[in-house]
Formats: structure tokens, sequence, C-alpha cells
């Protein structure tokens, strides 16, 4: 996917996660991983998330992510019914660029599959 795609297609993610959450502003990379952890945590709850529990759920986010691209293998969920991963491979993208690049690369597939699409 060549990067003007990747910017498109990430606005497109943006604008639809705005636009869901009734926002009037579009949420950062940041805000879009978390969201994708409380979607594969599968709990909303009425109670803000600690400090600890948003990076967790960061965490989650990433590695939902990156299971398909061989780096991580679901292991199964906690008695709290948090999800857990085994690492198969490290993550050993340089720089916070490059690994947010990947990232986006698979939130566009996430999101496409999201929205009933196919994307190659």
């Amino acid at each position: 996917m060549e990067q003007w795609q990747i910017d498109f297609e990430w606005l497109r993610i943006q604008h639809l996660v705005k636009d869901a959450m009734g926002r009037t502003t579009v949420p950062d990379f940041q805000t879009v991983l978390f969201l994708v952890g409380v979607q594969e945590l599968g709990r909303l709850t009425e109670e803000k998330f600690t400090k600890e529990e948003k990076a967790d759920l960061m965490h989650v986010a990433v590695c939902t992510l990156l299971e398909p691209e061989g780096y991580y293998t679901f292991a199964g969920r906690d008695q709290d019914g948090w999800p857990h991963w085994n690492v198969d491979k490290p993550f050993d993208t340089k720089g916070p660029e490059a690994q947010e690049c990947i990232l986006k690369v698979r939130l566009i597939d996430y999101f496409g599959k999201s929205d009933g699409e196919e994307k190659n």
C-alpha cells in the first residue's frame, strides 16, 4: 500500500470513529488504538478505566492488530476476561513513525473487516 493510500484510508477511519462517537473532531492514533482495545475486551463499563488499564487496552489493540502478521498468538482470557497473547516473534520495527505506519495499515484492515469489506 502506498503512503497516500494509507493516509486516505486512515482519514476515513478517523472520520468513521468520529461519527460513531458523535464528536466534532477526529480522534488521534492513540485514541483509535484505545477504542480497538475496548472493542476487543468486549466489555463496556460506566466506570472509567485506570491509567494502567488504558495502557493495557492499547496493548490489547496492538496484539490484536499484529496477530495476523505472526507476531502474537492468542492464548486466552484470564479470570477477569482480559485477553492475553504469546509472543511468537519480536516486533522489531525501529522508530515510532515506522511502527505507527505498520499499525495504521493493520487498523485499515481491521476497520475494513469491521465494515464488511475486504481490503487487499
